[in-house]
């Protein structure tokens, strides 16, 4: 019995053509309509408006990686929306044995509108997309983290009229986080600052890779924290070991220790200067907890923001995305 009318997709195809992989997924236009939807949407939120916009979609959770905000983020968003999700760990999903992963790839693009993925290998989740039929959303790898990234543009946009002239410094590890977090800013004309301990550093790829894609963005390199913040806007910085990097970690604490940003680093930026962490924050190591706890600090504001921008990815990924 034929179908009349329903597309067939070959395999590696998507309904709208998108995944999230990486930001450079992503145009400026992309970026800007993302953020566009998610503050329509936390705005309709804060005044008890939750449209069922999504009603009858489904999102799969594939994560290889435990979660709060990643994985409370996205549920909270769809349910929100009136769609659901499905949360499913590796094992479950059979990807490391039971399984080819295109064959899971296939199956779960078979049976949901999107899939989330939280993983240690960037190459899984590029492998994932190239087999699934519905979008595939990076919802953090060990090499990036998109949607930290557009949440904290998003963060960033309540607090600046013009991130054009905002000045961001990001301290701490080269990692995932400020790969990201660089890419989003290249892209979207902000400048930014990055200052790690020299072995710590952003990797060349990746800079190489944004100085060719984008040649006006301004990134500054240094390694001198104090020097870095002192016309700082807003500073920024993650854990020193990241999920995998436990056995790194006495180490890591004595590279990073002059990296700590505390009340005296806050004190050589200017006064107003806001700080922002994408948490988990191990306070004593990369943030003292007075720091945490100030006015100054707007983390948790980032921390909500996370389901905010997913909700906006989500609604611009299964509703407008290529349909132009």
């Amino acid at each position: 019995m034929k179908l009349v009318g329903v597309p067939t997709l070959s395999c590696g195809e998507t309904v709208n053509g998108m995944h999230l992989r990486t930001l450079n997924d992503l145009s400026r236009d992309d970026i800007e309509a993302i953020l566009d939807r998610s503050v329509d949407l936390k705005a309709r939120f804060r005044n008890g408006q939750r449209e069922p916009i999504l009603a009858g979609r489904s999102l799969a959770l594939l994560f290889e990686k435990p979660s709060l905000r990643t994985r409370v983020s996205f549920a909270s968003a769809m349910t929100h929306l009136g769609g659901g999700s499905t949360y499913l760990t590796t094992k479950e999903a059979g990807l490391h044995g039971r399984e080819e992963l295109c064959d899971v790839a296939r199956v779960l693009g078979g049976m949901s509108d999107a899939i989330a993925m939280r993983t240690f290998s960037q190459q899984l989740i590029e492998d994932f997309a190239a087999h699934s039929s519905c979008p595939v959303i990076n919802a953090l790898s060990d090499e990036r983290h998109p949607c930290q990234a557009l949440t904290d543009v998003l963060t960033l946009t309540e607090h600046f009229d013009d991130l054009s002239s905002c000045r961001l410094v990001y301290i701490g590890d080269g990692n995932n986080i400020a790969r990201s977090l660089a890419t989003a800013t290249a892209i979207l004309g902000i400048p930014l600052a990055i200052c790690t301990p020299p072995d710590y550093a952003l990797d060349d790829a990746t800079l190489a890779d944004l100085r060719q894609r984008h040649p006006s963005a301004i990134i500054d390199i240094s390694t001198d924290p104090t020097m870095a913040v002192k016309d700082a806007d807003v500073i920024y910085t993650d854990v020193w070991a990241s999920m995998g990097q436990e056995g790194e970690a006495d180490g890591r604490r004595k590279v990073f220790a002059p990296y700590q940003v505390n009340t005296a680093l806050m004190a050589k930026a200017p006064s107003g200067c806001l700080f922002m962490h994408d948490m988990p924050a191990h306070r004593g190591e990369e943030v003292t907890g007075d720091v945490f706890d100030s006015p100054q600090c707007i983390a948790f504001q980032q921390a909500e923001n996370r389901m905010h921008l997913a909700k906006g990815l989500l609604a611009w990924l299964l509703l407008e995305a290529g349909s132009d």
